[in-house]
């Protein structure tokens, strides 16, 4: 049996990869121990217990980004997290640290590399955050979700998908998927159906563009799935073809409804589109570091996808761009087989087997534990060296 010590949280876009990965490990071994560390404040709190899995929770450090009464503090607060974590891993016989980015990646790294046990670490952005850019320094096993993440060590393993998307790996089970979501969300099977959606939040100028110009969409043979988002003041006009919801949690059949999808471009949406064939126009989010564009880098140059600023998407870039595009099925179909050429459906399984290769690989290796249980000359902080991951002292 394998103890494995999850790391990260926050936001969905770290806490849905690690529970899919930890969904996959939990399948290959149900006798397996999956113990995740979040924060008391992020999505972990609330889904990692959900889903059956123990969460343990540290506090919220964020990096001092200038000099203050914060940054005097950070420090030993980390290096009490830190030594914490360690204890932990050593106590529970953790096998291996996973890593996802986030608050609680970062000293989670720093106590692997103390308790000296294997770690690896998953990116989920096209662009790195802070936490995976300082752990990536530390590990040969780096999997990222896109191929022109630059990260040390990165390997190209896809992005773990909610198990709901997964199973969608067949032409037949698609089909069923989309009869289902066809009756769920009460559209027709004879016309094609642009998804827009802009997340759980919703898109304002995006929801706006859309909304304003239902008529020409509908017009151009098209029936829309509209999911607006719990913020969206708009009304449902409960016009025939048009169907507005402000929240799914079927998204899986949202997307195996659909012919062609306007979406915000997310990490995981990204991925999930790409990994079902579903072609689209993504309008990355205005504000951040910009990772949304570079998540849609690989599907955009495949030509499974286009690419349109925020500030573009109006209600006459809706009717000069986006009826056009809906009226040439050839060039939406090409579009569908490019995001397909390029999309994967087994990265909670590609992950799973990055992990593995991190505990074969330390099991060739041994070290003498201190009185306490920690490992002879294991720093904390300072550059990383070149030494293999072993480990850890319970072993």
């Amino acid at each position: 049996m394998a103890t494995y010590l999850l790391a990260g949280g926050g936001t969905a876009g770290h806490v849905n990869p690690l529970l899919a990965t930890a969904d996959e490990l939990r399948r290959r071994d149900p006798s397996a121990e999956i113990i995740v560390v979040g924060t008391a404040q992020g999505l972990e709190a609330r889904l990692v217990p959900a889903r059956g899995y123990e969460l343990v929770t540290i506090a919220k450090l964020p990096f001092p980004r200038r000099p203050n009464r914060a940054a005097v503090t950070f420090a030993p607060k980390l290096l009490r997290v830190i030594s914490d974590l360690a204890a932990l891993i050593v106590e529970r016989h953790v096998d291996v640290v996973v890593g996802f980015g986030g608050y609680a990646a970062a000293p989670a790294y720093l106590a692997a590399r103390r308790a000296r046990v294997p770690l690896v670490i998953h990116e989920a952005n096209a662009k790195p955050g802070l936490a995976n850019r300082l752990g990536a320094r530390f590990t040969p096993y780096v999997g990222v979700a896109f191929r022109g993440t630059e990260l040390p060590h990165a390997r190209f393993v896809g992005m773990p998908l909610r198990a709901e998307i997964e199973t969608l790996e067949t032409a037949e089970a698609l089909a069923e998927a989309r009869i289902e979501g066809l009756e769920l969300f009460g559209l027709s099977d004879d016309m094609p159906v642009l998804l827009v959606t802009g997340g759980s939040l919703g898109a304002e100028r995006l929801n706006s563009a859309v909304f304003a110009s239902i008529a020409p969409i509908l017009a151009a043979g098209w029936q829309v799935l509209h999911i607006v988002g719990g913020r969206s003041t708009l009304v449902d006009p409960e016009i025939s073809g048009y169907r507005m919801l402000a929240y799914s949690d079927r998204m899986h059949l949202a997307l195996a409804v659909a012919s062609l999808a306007v979406s915000r471009a997310g990490a995981a949406t990204v991925s999930e589109l790409a990994a079902l064939g579903v072609p689209s126009v993504l309008v990355p989010y205005a504000v951040g570091n910009g990772e949304q564009r570079f998540n849609a880098a690989d599907v955009v140059a495949a030509g499974g996808a286009i690419l349109v600023p925020d500030s573009d998407v109006t209600p006459e870039w809706v009717a000069s761009t986006l009826v056009p595009l809906l009226g040439e099925p050839d060039r939406v179909a090409a579009m569908a087989r490019a995001a397909a050429s390029v999309g994967v459906r087994d990265g909670s399984a590609r992950t799973a087997n990055l992990i593995g290769a991190a505990l074969t690989d330390a099991a060739d290796v041994e070290y003498t534990p201190n009185d306490d249980g920690l490992i002879d000359g294991a720093p904390i902080d300072g550059a990383p060296t070149d030494d293999a991951p072993g480990k850890g002292a319970a072993e």
